[in-house]
């Protein structure tokens, strides 16, 4: 009987331990973790954009998932919706976040059919678009660093992550272990493909949640880890 008592006390003692001793290994890595990169500064605001309420929606002083769905946005519903499930409907109670998309003037009857499809009544109060001229939609994008241009709508399937100081966020370094293990040449992420499943999912929702938690430990006084910033790029560059 004593042996059985034993037995039971480890048991229950094992399944206490357990759970304490993952959150002990995972606390000192939510406070050295490696904040995501800036890889460029200075992105154009919004100033010159009408919205789709009415409201003056600005990129300062939010942390912005920035898409261009150009002259024809119903073509570009599969990357929306993705973007919408994926992303949005992850990060919509995080205080300031924010998605807009850019869009240009004329486009306002097909841009309100597609806010409709992915809707589907629920809360968009956070998902914005706004209206400029082809050469405003330009400007903002000419702010971006990307690796691919505008098509001939004025649109992409990439999306860009900005925040509070219209510092564009991605990663310098890229590569995955394997790649460096061999030395593989560094190459880093701008933007995000949203019509790649495993680019939103993995890549780009890891990065959103460790913006967060930098604001969010900045705003308690323990934030104190070096971001790498856009001049490193320059660097590597020039090293190549």
């Amino acid at each position: 009987m004593n042996n059985t008592k034993t037995k039971r006390y480890i048991v229950l003692g094992i399944l206490f331990l357990l759970p304490v001793t993952f959150l002990l290994f995972l606390y000192p890595a939510t406070h050295n973790y490696t904040p995501i990169d800036i890889v460029n500064e200075n992105v154009m605001d919004l100033q010159q954009f009408s919205s789709d309420t009415g409201e003056d929606i600005l990129l300062k002083n939010h942390i912005t998932v920035l898409g261009f769905l150009g002259a024809k946005p119903m073509d570009n519903y599969l990357a929306a919706s993705n973007l919408k499930e994926l992303v949005y409907d992850k990060f919509k109670g995080f205080k300031k976040f924010q998605i807009v998309m850019v869009v240009p003037k004329g486009t306002e009857v097909e841009t309100e059919r597609l806010k409709t499809e992915i809707s589907s009544y629920e809360d968009t109060r956070f998902w914005h678009f706004v209206y400029g001229s082809p050469q405003d939609v330009q400007a903002v994008f000419n702010s971006l660093k990307s690796n691919t241009p505008l098509d001939s709508d004025m649109a992409t399937k990439a999306v860009f992550i900005i925040d509070k100081d219209l510092n564009q966020r991605g990663r310098i370094d890229d590569r995955k272990d394997n790649e460096k293990a061999r030395n593989k040449p560094v190459y880093g992420l701008n933007s995000y493909d949203c019509i790649l499943v495993d680019d939103i999912q993995n890549k780009m929702s890891e990065d959103m949640r460790i913006l967060f938690t930098e604001y969010r430990q900045k705003r308690k006084g323990d934030f104190n880890s070096e971001i790498r910033r856009a001049n490193d790029i320059n660097i590597q560059d020039e090293k190549k």
